[in-house]
């Protein structure tokens, strides 16, 4: 059977065996939208911790969707440690830094309005960056790029689930005995789907479907499919 190490590289009009034969620079076509996409939310527009319909829900988790696929679409060059180790340093050396100042930050202006955006917004970078490093990683250490995608999308569908904003009502010791809210009100990303504030029943089923679309994800035989596409009679 082919694989993505020995597919057929002659002339045909199979598209997936089109888009294989060009796989050295693929990765390319969604990395740089992503890039692109990160800046805008990232530095151009103000912080911003509310989604206020999906148009703006699908704009803010697209640079994480098409970052998914230029991860499983890299190469596996032979640099790839280094690769990884300058993640580790771009880590410790800004997102950790930068994520402690916009802390100190928020303790000093707390009382501003507001103030608590920019936190919110780099927690939800830095969240993306482990996701994409841990993919990254994966797909370096020989995963192929079915495997390491199904395990992104996987991903995506876990943290956008609720699931933090579950353990957030439940574990918060800022509510007292008997005063822990109904309703997930901070949850935005799950209001735009539901048209309102989820009751805790909702937060806990919405979670359960994107777990479950995960785990569904992770099952599909992706790897197989494509190695029958890149097997099958040219026309």
């Amino acid at each position: 059977m082919t694989t993505e190490l020995d597919a057929p590289v002659s002339s045909e009009t199979n598209w997936v065996r089109t888009l294989y034969r060009n796989r050295g620079w693929l990765w390319v076509v969604p990395a740089i939208p992503a890039a692109a996409v990160t800046l805008l939310i990232m530095v151009v527009l103000p912080p911003d911790q509310t989604l206020d319909n999906l148009g703006e829900w699908a704009f803010k988790i697209s640079p994480f969707v098409l970052a998914v696929l230029a991860v499983a679409l890299f190469p596996r060059v032979r640099f790839g440690p280094a690769l990884i180790v300058l993640a580790v340093i771009a880590y410790m050396a800004y997102l950790d830094t930068e994520f402690v100042m916009r802390i100190q930050t928020y303790g000093r202006e707390a009382d501003v309005e507001g103030s608590f955006q920019p936190i919110y917004q780099f927690e939800l970078f830095i969240t993306t960056f482990i996701v994409l490093f841990a993919l990254m990683a994966y797909r370096l250490g020989g995963a192929r790029t079915a495997t390491v995608l199904k395990t992104g999308i996987a991903a995506v569908l876990i943290v956008v689930s609720g699931l933090n904003d579950l353990t957030f009502w439940a574990l918060n010791d800022v509510w007292s005995a008997g005063s822990r809210p109904t309703e997930l009100k901070w949850a935005s990303h799950i209001i735009v789907f539901l048209g309102g504030p989820p009751t805790v029943l909702a937060a806990v089923i919405f979670m359960l479907v994107h777990l479950v679309l995960a785990t569904a994800v992770l099952a599909l035989p992706l790897g197989k499919w494509i190695d029958t596409a890149l097997n099958s009679p040219t026309p």
